[in-house]
């Protein structure tokens, strides 16, 4: 079987603490494109994820979806597209080497989306928040209920095909960025799988869970593209 194009985009902003880690844990001679987009940083994050030998492109408009469709943007004007596109964040919570878990069952075994599940892994102590942990717990439920599709995590580490996400035509420019692409794949039935990854303690603060206006706004979003997309 011919090796899969695999890009992957990092969304991130002032992370230049963590960056570093990301670009250089990813399996180099598996993917083709690291692309980080660098988030209107007003830290070092640029330089250091060029420096570990990633591609930067700038998407200076605040919001997880806007970093993730500039990225998306750098994949669409190559000139050959990627079989898979793999997100992670660039806080370094997430395992890098895993993104090789997630893509294969896309090429081997015809997926066409694969979350790494954070609830079904080996999660360090503290590295999500209470609120985070019952967050994903209600919006999986509702994504069950309402669309009749089992998830367990909104996890950000997650491998798709790059047709089909072409296809679910991603908007959310901001928190509901994951579950957007969630509850569209389930709407149109896609084959989607979950499996285990492990997750630390990320370096530095969360944007998101760091502050109570992060988590009030990001659950009120979340809940809200659940049912928006009904």
């Amino acid at each position: 079987m011919q090796q899969p194009i695999i890009d992957v985009i990092i969304p991130a902003y002032n992370e230049e603490q963590s960056i570093g880690n990301v670009v250089r844990d990813i399996p180099k001679d598996f993917v083709r494109n690291i692309i980080v987009a660098n988030n209107n940083s007003s830290d070092n994050t640029a330089a250091v994820a060029e420096g570990a030998g990633a591609t930067v492109v700038f998407q200076p408009l605040a919001g997880y979806g806007n970093a993730c469709l500039k990225g998306m943007e750098y994949v669409a004007n190559q000139k050959v597209k990627p079989d898979i596109i793999v997100y992670l964040d660039g806080d370094y919570s997430d395992f890098p080497e895993q993104m090789i878990e997630l893509s294969t069952p896309i090429f081997e075994d015809g997926y066409d989306m694969v979350i790494g599940s954070r609830a079904l892994g080996n999660m360090e102590k503290g590295a999500m928040m209470p609120q985070q942990i019952f967050g994903n717990w209600l919006a999986t439920s509702l994504i069950k209920l309402i669309y009749k599709y089992d998830f367990t995590d909104l996890g950000p580490f997650r491998a798709i095909r790059y047709d089909r996400l072409m296809e679910i035509d991603m908007q959310d420019k901001t928190f509901g960025w994951t579950v957007e692409m969630q509850v569209k794949a389930a709407k149109m039935k896609l084959r989607c799988l979950e499996i285990p990854v492990k997750y630390r303690v990320r370096i530095g603060v969360s944007k998101v869970s760091g502050t109570i206006r992060g988590t009030i706004l990001a659950g009120h979003k979340i809940l809200w593209t659940i049912f928006k997309l009904i």
